[in-house]
């Protein structure tokens, strides 16, 4: 229940934090000494994230991508093609500062996120090719999502693309990597663990997702009226995209869906953290904002196409 409702606890984190900013901002600002070294806990919590994704994720998931290559090849070329052109196109649109501009087409070209199963499952999707496609999009994004930020915003800003894979190196692929062994060897043993994992996730996202809005809550005021609108339409365009992407190669109906919201949802905390990290905390504030929008769109569809379902009498869907 604590997971289906992650689009309420994001609009409340944003709440509290625009009322509110130090009960949020703590979290994207404070460091830790972790093993003698100085350690973001925004980049703590993302590993931590993708940890428990690695847990849920076993050998069998990557022979089961050779099985089903055709869904899977399509859900990763439009996340990693359609979404970042998306991105830039729109950001190109709107008359925003270099930064903002520049955070737009990262987010744009981050991989899906952990929430993009959750509303699979919502939907009445397939939640295994969602996972599947998460997965891999994950393990890719290492390098695509540095190369093409700096392909697509050079123009905008100083893009270092090596420092940006060292980053997803050890904040994504390390703890995927981790959690897979881990799950490997000891998979009886993390019931607990596995269980907790998802809840984490959600904590660590409402806390990013809140801490970036508290502190650029005067940039957001600032550009309103253009940023909002130009957040909220690249995900529109990236639902719709995926969507009709998928139906014009004549997907099923559940893969349809389910490349629909993998291609419209996106790491928005993942962008976050490369975006603090690598720029400014100003270039992470339409990643927070794009958190907001696609947990509330994908909220949306998931809500109708499980109506539309079950009205058709088949609620059947894989897990």
């Amino acid at each position: 229940m604590l997971t289906r409702l992650f689009w309420l606890w994001t609009i409340l984190g944003v709440i509290i934090a625009w009322f509110y900013p130090p009960s949020m901002t703590w979290f994207v600002k404070g460091k830790i000494n972790l093993f003698g070294a100085e350690v973001r806990l925004l980049s703590l919590g993302l590993g931590v994230i993708m940890l428990g994704m690695g847990m849920t994720l076993t050998f069998e998931n990557f022979k089961e991508v050779l099985r089903t290559p055709r869904s899977i090849f399509i859900g990763i070329l439009a996340q990693f093609l359609v979404m970042p052109f998306i991105g830039w196109s729109i950001a190109t649109l709107f008359a925003l500062p270099p930064e903002l501009k520049l955070g737009i087409i990262l987010v744009s070209c981050c991989p899906g996120g952990t929430a993009s199963n959750v509303v699979c499952f919502l939907a009445r999707a397939n939640v295994a090719l969602s996972v599947l496609i998460t997965m891999c999009s994950t393990l890719i994004a290492v390098v695509m999502t540095p190369l093409l930020t700096k392909f697509y915003a050079s123009a905008i800003l100083k893009v270092d693309s090596a420092a940006m894979i060292q980053s997803m190196l050890t904040v994504v692929l390390l703890p995927v990597l981790g959690g897979l062994l881990l799950n490997h060897f000891f998979r009886n043993k993390l019931t607990i663990a596995k269980q907790i994992s998802p809840v984490i996730a959600i904590l660590v996202i409402v806390l990013i997702v809140g801490g970036v809005v508290g502190l650029t809550k005067p940039n957001i005021i600032k550009y309103y009226s253009t940023l909002l609108p130009a957040v909220f339409i690249v995900h529109i365009l990236g639902f719709a995209a995926g969507y009709y992407i998928a139906k014009l190669l004549k997907l099923s109906s559940r893969d349809t869906r389910t490349i629909s919201i993998e291609v419209g949802m996106q790491n928005s905390g993942l962008g976050s953290q490369l975006a603090t990290k690598h720029f400014t905390i100003l270039a992470a504030t339409p990643c927070a904002i794009s958190a907001l929008y696609h947990c509330l769109i994908g909220s949306a569809l998931a809500a109708y196409w499980s109506r539309k379902q079950e009205s058709s009498g088949d609620i059947t869907f894989e897990s």
